[in-house]
């Protein structure tokens, strides 16, 4: 069973990037937890998770359970898991970039001006303040 912090990260790791690389994958458990460090942000995981309109996934009116998808996605949610646990751990796995946000590719948010980008991996571009 994972704890409520493991599953929050998990969740956002795989509504978010279940089908980018595995690098993409830990920059967005990165983003989550630089997000919990800043003090711009919730100080806990599940709280900057479910932060109003922060990501994408917690407000698309789409469901938020990973069992109820195919069974790639489900082999998918299952690595996912493993990884988060592993993250909490020890988040040397990590990149260790600053980043707080990110997008996808194929739309361009108002906010970017006043970021550092810092790349691109997968179909998301990472930034900084």
């Amino acid at each position: 069973m994972l704890t409520a912090a493991a599953m929050c990260l998990a969740l956002n790791m795989f509504f978010e990037a279940r089908n980018e690389p595995l690098e993409g994958q830990l920059l967005v458990a990165e983003v989550t937890l630089n997000r919990v460090a800043s003090k711009s942000y919730p100080d806990n995981i599940c709280d900057v998770v479910w932060q109003r309109k922060q990501f994408s996934w917690t407000h698309d009116g789409k469901h938020d359970d990973p069992t109820r998808m195919n069974y790639l996605d489900q082999v998918a949610w299952k690595q996912i898991q493993k990884a988060a646990v592993q993250i909490l751990n020890d988040d040397s796995i990590l990149p260790g970039t600053a980043s707080t946000h990110y997008h996808a590719d194929y739309v361009k948010p108002y906010w970017i001006k006043d970021m550092k980008y810092l790349g691109k991996v997968g179909t998301h571009l990472f930034y900084s303040k």
